[in-house]
């Protein structure tokens, strides 16, 4: 699995007027929405439950939320930007700007694990990162996040 399959251009953004989680987790709905023909309401709604479950801030400014949904055939990825940093309860209590969100199908299983772990060693590299919040075009941030060394899931 490669980041390139699960994360269209059309699902990466930069927000400038985002002030909440709650409104994040909504503008990342209306994002995988638009890129990949799903509900926004049903991801949203599987989105704050996760979050319900322990935060996906998992430090150093970046955010993993992920969710499980009926209906949906494979892993979806979701990136954006956010400008100004925000509150997220992460585990090192530091406002989050970079969110990979990840939709995975109900029975996913693996897929959703190897998904997971991938953006997770991708969003660990402090130099991508740094690139990242250098650029706010969307198809720069793409080519970023998908051209990546080491970013293959097992």
């Amino acid at each position: 699995m490669e980041l390139s399959s699960i994360l269209r251009v059309e699902a990466v953004k930069t927000l400038s007027a985002v002030t909440s989680k709650k409104r994040l987790l909504h503008e990342i709905s209306e994002v995988a929405a638009s890129a990949y023909g799903l509900s926004a309401a049903d991801i949203c709604v599987a989105l704050q439950e996760r979050e319900s479950l322990g935060p996906t801030g998992v430090g150093q400014g970046i955010a993993l939320p992920h969710a499980r949904l009926p209906n949906l055939e494979r892993v979806h990825g979701i990136f954006v930007r956010v400008e100004k940093a925000l509150e997220f309860d992460s585990v090192d209590r530091q406002p989050v700007d970079l969110v990979f969100a990840l939709l995975a199908p109900l029975d996913a299983g693996v897929d959703h694990l190897k998904a997971l772990a991938m953006v997770s060693r991708t969003m660990r590299d402090p130099g991508l990162c740094a690139k990242l919040r250098a650029n706010s075009d969307a198809a720069t941030l793409h080519t970023l996040l998908t051209e990546s060394p080491g970013i293959r899931a097992a």
